[in-house]
């Protein structure tokens, strides 16, 4: 009997919303379809704007939740169509795992807050998900975690360690999205737990310094930034934020590395060729990733990329280059393509929640203990 759920993503990289519909039933889950749509370039200008203060913000984010629901709800319904094949039908689909739009997350404890936590905000609208495609929404999975002390994020170690895990051997896993984070994966019988964190700026900075400066959303192949030049003197400038230093656990988004903060840091190098910031901002995350691999997961012997940066091949060179004693493949060589991923955790975190299973790692997040994660909205 089939166990399928649909998970939804949709990262701080802006590009669209990506979907698949998996199987839990066998002892390996399958992926039996995938689609994706892409955000307009005024969605993803306005998403980008909500990320800061600005005019009408509550109105203007209530209405991007709304068009973002739309959205994927296109996505549910090329999934859908492309099960129908498979004999599959929207009824035999438990729920969807909906994580929405991340545009604020200040996690960490404050004493300005009578309960002693921060917060976390995703644009999303569940409910009206739940009204488009007829199927249950299981949304919201990063407050539960953060109500608990911990930091909401990053929340798919435990299913990376269930994809990704090997008996006797430590692997790495770097999902590549807008901001980079690290699984550290111990081997069976390792008297290491899990641990996962935030490394820094994945895709983000160097998306929209490109999208500023070509006109396209991202460099393909990182072509752009392979005909650069380093600027040494910016990158320490760069890997001068103390974010990086912060003791585990740490998540971190765009409240951080945005665009205000970038341009700071390029006040003293104004004159500088465009590709030769775009090759310094490259190497900002390759040495993020490194030096986060470096200080908390040594034992590693490989290290599996996923998410959008893994299509970066000029990325990925400079990660061989600065990791040369660890294996480097991307997820597609373990039976996932990249873009796959973390839509399929949060297929998985929505089936841990309609089974009344934690979806958090207490060791990860920081968490008081393990919880239930995610809202359920029937449809």
């Amino acid at each position: 009997m089939l166990d399928c759920f649909i998970g939804l993503m949709s990262g701080t990289s802006l590009d669209g919303a990506d979907g698949v519909l998996v199987d839990f039933s066998g002892r390996q889950m399958r992926i039996l379809a995938t689609a994706s749509e892409p955000f307009s370039a005024s969605f993803r200008a306005e998403l980008l704007a909500l990320n800061a203060p600005s005019s009408n913000e509550l109105h203007r984010a209530a209405l991007a939740g709304n068009a973002l629901a739309a959205v994927y709800a296109q996505v549910v319904a090329g999934l859908i169509r492309q099960a129908g094949a498979l004999g599959v039908t929207a009824r035999q689909v438990r729920a969807i795992g909906a994580h929405g739009q991340t545009v604020r997350h200040q996690p960490g404890r404050t004493s300005a807050e009578p309960a002693g936590v921060g917060y976390t905000l995703q644009l999303n609208a569940p409910a009206l998900l739940a009204e488009l495609t007829g199927i249950d929404v299981v949304a919201d999975f990063r407050s539960r975690d953060v109500a608990a002390g911990g930091q909401g994020a990053p929340l798919v170690p435990a299913f990376h360690q269930g994809v990704f895990g090997r008996a006797g051997e430590a692997v790495a896993v770097l999902n590549l999205g807008g901001i980079s984070n690290l699984s550290l994966l111990p081997g069976a019988g390792s008297q290491l737990p899990v641990r996962g964190f935030d490394c820094g700026p994945g895709n983000a900075l160097m998306d929209a310094w490109c999208l500023q400066h070509t006109g396209q959303p991202f460099d393909a192949g990182g072509a752009w930034a392979k005909s650069g030049r380093l600027i040494p003197a910016l990158l320490a400038s760069l890997l001068d934020e103390p974010y990086f230093s912060l003791p585990l656990p740490k998540s971190t988004g765009r409240d951080l590395f945005s665009l205000a903060w970038l341009a700071e840091k390029l006040r003293p190098f104004a004159g500088e060729r465009a590709e030769d910031i775009q090759n310094t901002l490259t190497e900002l995350t390759v040495r993020a990733c490194a030096a986060g691999l470096g200080s908390h997961g040594k034992e590693s012997t490989e290290l599996i990329v996923c998410g959008g940066g893994a299509l970066n091949i000029y990325l990925l060179q400079r990660l061989q280059t600065a990791l040369p004693g660890l294996r480097l493949s991307t997820s597609e060589a373990h039976g996932m393509a990249p873009l796959q991923v973390e839509a399929a955790a949060f297929a998985w975190l929505a089936r841990q929640m309609l089974d009344r299973q934690p979806g958090n790692l207490p060791g990860v997040t920081g968490a008081a203990g393990l919880r239930v994660l995610g809202a359920l909205y029937p449809a």
